[in-house]
């Protein structure tokens, strides 16, 4: 009888050995990945099991905004893939730990190993680098300032526009964090440039037009004066172009400017008082030569009567004086009758 026995056990533990070993590289049961049951299964097999899993959740959408703009696109295309093998190998691992009576016993009785691996999903940084420095250009527009130009021989008045900014750095951050949590949104940061110049701090400016014979001081965008003036006559130049006032003086001294020309009648310098061709204000600009000025000669007003500087009555010109400060732009524009032939002109 203990023969029989003997025999018969030896065939029972010869025969679970033989079952285990036509399991060999197969997963026990009660083993899952990612959520897919991969116990009997083949390394191939659970790859194909997990994959297909894996697929539906790489296939899913990313609905990304930046302002008004918005892009949807599936994980995958944004960089976003799964590492598989490495937990299907982790479990075959695992069921390879267990004695081969372990495991037969296991596998004949259906007693599962509780144990489950997660698949790590990977994130390749570039795709996600690439969409958001596009949506940056698409998105960005400088911020303009208000400014003062001279165009064509016309004066521009250029607005301010707030523009707009798309930081890429945080943008690329934000969704990378809402591509590895497989969020289904993303908001990307769109900022307000504001401009450094304003409408309402543009400041100040003069405009002559010798066409006219009108100066007009614009506060910023408005024009909040008007004077007349007299320019250059002929033979002479008030010069047409962008300048800026650099002086201001109060009861100036005038300098003869041509002792040899046209002031060789006249003293070296005339001092301040009710003879004074500069009057009792002058605005000293970088158009060289060239003042605004009062001028005791008020019927010239309104006419071209100067050597070159623009002429003012001098009450105007006092009432104009505390307005302007030093670095108001200048710009001279439109031409006298017989146009820009006349050389350059000179104070007087």
């Amino acid at each position: 009888m203990l023969a029989l026995f003997l025999v018969g056990g030896g065939s029972i533990a010869y025969g679970s050995y033989r079952y285990d070993r036509a399991y060999v590289g197969r997963i026990l049961p009660g083993i899952t990945v990612d959520g897919v049951a991969v116990g009997n299964l083949t390394r191939a097999q659970a790859i194909q099991a997990i994959e297909a899993n894996v697929a539906k959740t790489l296939s899913k959408q990313i609905t990304i905004t930046a302002g008004t703009l918005t892009w949807t696109h599936a994980l995958s295309e944004l960089g976003v893939s799964a590492d598989v093998t490495a937990p299907v190998d982790r479990a075959l691992r695992l069921s390879a730990s267990y004695s081969w009576m372990s495991r037969a016993y296991r596998r004949l009785t259906n007693h599962p190993v509780h144990a489950s691996f997660g698949v790590s999903y990977l994130f390749d940084p570039r795709r996600a680098t690439s969409l958001v420095n596009a949506a940056a250009k698409q998105i960005g527009t400088p911020a303009r300032d208000a400014s003062f130009a001279l165009l064509d021989g016309e004066i521009k008045i250029v607005k301010s526009k707030t523009g707009r900014d798309l930081p890429t750095t945080e943008g690329v951050e934000l969704l990378t964090d809402a591509l590895q949590q497989r969020r289904a949104t993303v908001a990307l940061p769109v900022s307000v440039v504001k401009p450094k110049v304003t409408d309402d701090t543009l400041g100040m400016a003069i405009v002559v037009n010798r066409t006219q014979n009108m100066l007009y001081l614009y506060d910023g965008t408005k024009i909040t004066r008007h004077y007349p003036v007299a320019t250059a006559r002929q033979g002479f130049q008030t010069p047409p172009g962008e300048w800026h006032v650099y002086a201001k003086q109060v009861d100036p001294t005038w300098h003869n400017p041509a002792p040899n020309g046209w002031g060789k009648d006249e003293p070296l310098t005339i001092g301040p008082g009710p003879g004074d061709p500069l009057g009792t204000r002058a605005l000293y600009t970088t158009a060289p030569g060239i003042l605004i000025h009062g001028t005791p000669d008020d019927f010239s007003i309104g006419t071209y009567a100067s050597h070159g500087c623009i002429r003012m009555h001098i009450a105007e010109s006092e009432a104009l004086f505390p307005l302007v400060p030093v670095g108001t732009p200048v710009f001279i524009i439109g031409a006298p009758p017989w146009g820009d032939t006349a050389a350059p002109g000179v104070a007087g």
